[in-house]
């Protein structure tokens, strides 16, 4: 019997530190992935629809810190110019210095050096553009579209202003990678960008932030929940071992 009661307390012991670990690492993935979002990523609030339906006007979207150099052709990016009204404004870059963006060739395609560019993310399937136009993007600026072209006053209504429409690189302070508030998704690279030459820009790290949080609630419930359940089958099992002593059934 003292030998069971031994075994006893040695696995009740291990069990009530192994439920402390889970808590503790949970706690540090838990608070880790949240303060680690804070610092790569800020929430900003879309003012517009030209962005539908990839973004809606009212939602709640998180965008990454990045240098203006780090933006490639597809991504949907914050930025402000005081050419634009000198206010945060979001746009998908369609163009990078050198390019040359034309709209629109016989199947209604937007082309980038040439090159037809399929758009699934644009709003409807009519052409890529209401009005055809050309522009040559200067070195160091972005050429920008909104995903819905009828509505977007974006660098087609400053192809008169000097850089045809184009933005400094400097101007953008974020991309977006995913809308938090009210869809909850990410917003993908879009596939037909990455055959250009510079391909599209690398995820952001928001999917192993969120899978920090997620793993680190896991192991706080579960470490909670252990030492309840862990007291419950030794009072259980201690019932049991008494029963058998006394012969009672």
């Amino acid at each position: 019997m003292s030998g069971t009661g031994r075994t006893d307390d040695g696995r009740g012991r291990l069990g009530s530190m192994l439920s402390g670990l889970a808590v503790a690492v949970g706690c540090v993935l838990f608070l880790g992935g949240f303060a680690w979002a804070a610092v790569v990523y800020r929430p900003y609030t879309v003012p517009t629809e030209s962005m539908t339906p990839t973004v809606n006007a009212g939602d709640r979207v998180l965008a990454q810190r990045v240098d203006g150099s780090e933006v490639r052709r597809g991504d949907v990016v914050v930025f402000t110019d005081q050419a634009w009204g000198d206010m945060p404004m979001v746009k998908r870059v369609v163009g990078i210095g050198g390019d040359k963006i034309a709209c629109c060739e016989k199947g209604g395609l937007l082309t980038v050096n040439g090159i037809p560019v399929e758009e699934p993310y644009l709003r409807t399937t009519d052409p890529a553009s209401g009005n055809d136009f050309t522009a040559e993007v200067p070195k160091g600026k972005l050429f920008l579209l909104g995903d819905d072209r009828r509505v977007s006053l974006d660098s087609r209504v400053h192809l008169e202003d000097r850089g045809q429409g184009s933005v400094p690189r400097s101007a953008v302070t974020a991309r977006v990678d995913a809308v938090a508030w009210p869809l909850g998704a990410m917003i993908e690279r879009p596939k037909a960008f990455a055959a250009l030459p510079g391909g599209v820009s690398s995820a952001g790290p928001l999917k192993l932030q969120l899978g920090a949080v997620a793993v680190g609630v896991v192991l706080i419930l579960a470490g909670a929940v252990y030492g309840p359940v862990a007291a419950r089958t030794t009072r259980s099992k201690r019932n049991k071992q008494r029963q058998a002593a006394t012969g009672v059934r």
